[in-house]
């Protein structure tokens, strides 16, 4: 019992993470029809700008509030420097983004000078239920994942805000008729993004440490979290997390490291080949 416990509690704080990294990957790839390859590396930046944060002596969750902010800013500099010249080549637009990425990588790996480094979670200890423990920072990560969620639900389907994006997703042609500003929301829509990943770098770095190769796995999984979830809704990359994050945690506890993480892959791809629309594909956030 105690076993079966903390497998789904594994399993359930893994896929939250997921879940954080994918859902502005998969805003992203809805509004604006790229992937954008240098997701990975926005959680690295979010990790590091909370270790520096740590480092000069500050409270890390001082850090990790900070990391979302300031990866949004960049990422909003970036898409009207950058990934706006590359919307009308998708193929470009990987290309760009995944070169845009290892610079990022390779120059926190200068910084850092290739090293493993650490930061303690803001919440230390664990919590009991009943005769079993659980991590107190875990936790903490599922409460914060669904406070965002229900956030960002409400942003996208209650405010103007989430009428203007939902509009310029659907038409963007008439959306600029009508007088909203496309190109003020597609960089406020990829700042958006990378500031979850942000956010899931800072949330992730006291679990995994910091080290420049943090960005790469969830990249890699979160790319086919929005493949078998499906582009052009809300709730299809979150599905898409939920299902490559458990499944991602769930099968070590049955098969070798290894073998779980190509099992993972080769699942992944006979659904995209049964499913290529993915689990819930529909034009609208």
């Amino acid at each position: 019992m105690t076993n079966t416990f903390m497998a789904a509690f594994d399993i359930l704080s893994f896929s939250a993470i997921m879940v954080l990294i994918v859902l502005g990957l998969g805003v992203i790839a809805s509004m604006m029809g790229i992937f954008n390859f240098a997701q990975g590396e926005f959680v690295l930046l979010g990790a590091y700008i909370t270790y520096l944060a740590y480092h000069h002596g500050l409270p890390v969750w001082v850090g990790m509030a900070a990391a979302p902010i300031l990866v949004g800013l960049l990422g909003f500099v970036l898409e009207a420097l950058m990934i706006r010249r590359f919307y009308a080549a998708p193929i470009v637009a990987m290309l760009g983004t995944y070169a845009l990425g290892l610079v990022i990588r390779e120059t926190v790996r200068g910084l850092i000078g290739g090293l493993y480094l650490t930061v303690p979670e803001p919440i230390g200890g664990s919590i009991g239920i009943a005769t079993m423990h659980i991590s107190a920072w875990r936790f903490t990560i599922l409460v914060i994942t669904g406070l965002v969620l229900g956030a960002c639900y409400l942003l996208l389907s209650r405010t103007s805000f989430g009428l203007r994006v939902r509009a310029t997703l659907e038409n963007p042609a008439l959306a600029r008729a009508s007088g909203v500003s496309t190109t003020f929301i597609y960089g406020a829509t990829f700042a958006f993004g990378a500031a979850l990943a942000g956010l899931a770098g800072a949330l992730i770095v006291p679990v995994f440490d910091l080290f420049a190769d943090l960005g790469i796995r969830f990249l890699i999984q979160g790319f086919v979290a929005v493949m078998v979830g499906g582009v052009g809704s809300f709730i299809g990359p979150v599905a898409g997390a939920g299902i490559i994050g458990a499944v991602s945690a769930a099968l070590p506890w049955a098969v070798a490291p290894v073998v779980a993480d190509v099992l993972v892959f080769v699942l992944a791809i006979a659904f995209v080949k049964c499913r290529p629309q993915g689990l819930i594909a529909q034009r609208g956030v």
